[in-house]
């Protein structure tokens, strides 16, 4: 699309009040939309992304402490991941989400159990959502993410959440990231 048919597009989006969505190289939208004040939603349907792996913090292993507890089960837009797949860069609009879901109960100290499939950590409900989004114009400060928190808890989450400040999520992105702001190193498809 022409460059001044998107601005056009997007002045007719911003005029009636609704939500502009981030946009991805050559006008794609891709999962994040933010309102006049910044703030953004969790996209609908985010489970059916492509999911790219599941680290895990299990709090019995932390003692009782992890900052991100059990696993974290990591999905990256589509168009976005098909982008990142061709060309290694992730491109402006990227959406990643974070969910985070407690385990069963343990049967071992370290939080394990025991299930037919033998001695180990297995999900059991979601409690939390965690998402960046990558703007460079919007998210300057943060390396050109910005990093968005609907709750750590049981859903409901949140219906709409502002970029963190740079000394939340961003300053550990930035000290620890494998690969622009992302932590590629546990995400064997991404590598």
């Amino acid at each position: 699309m022409h460059r001044l048919a998107v601005l056009a597009v997007a002045a007719a989006i911003a005029a009636a009040g609704q939500t502009l969505p981030a946009t991805a190289e050559m006008g794609q939208t891709m999962g994040a939309t933010f309102n006049g004040a910044g703030e953004t939603t969790i996209p609908e349907n985010f489970r059916q992304w492509v999911f790219v792996g599941a680290p895990l913090t299990p709090l019995g292993l932390n003692a009782g402490k992890a900052g991100f507890p059990e696993f974290h089960h990591v999905y990256v837009e589509p168009k976005a991941f098909e982008t990142y797949r061709k060309t290694g860069r992730f491109p402006e609009g990227t959406t990643i989400v974070k969910e985070l879901v407690l385990l069963h109960p343990g049967d071992y100290p370290d939080g394990s159990r025991d299930e037919a499939s033998g001695r180990g950590f297995f999900a059991k409900s979601f409690n939390g959502i965690d998402m960046m989004v990558k703007d460079s114009a919007r998210f300057a400060d943060t390396n050109g993410w910005g990093f968005f928190n609907f709750g750590h808890h049981a859903p409901p989450y949140a219906a709409k959440a502002a970029a963190g400040p740079a000394d939340a999520c961003a300053s550990c992105h930035t000290a620890n990231a494998t690969k622009d702001m992302v932590f590629t190193k546990f995400y064997p498809i991404l590598n």
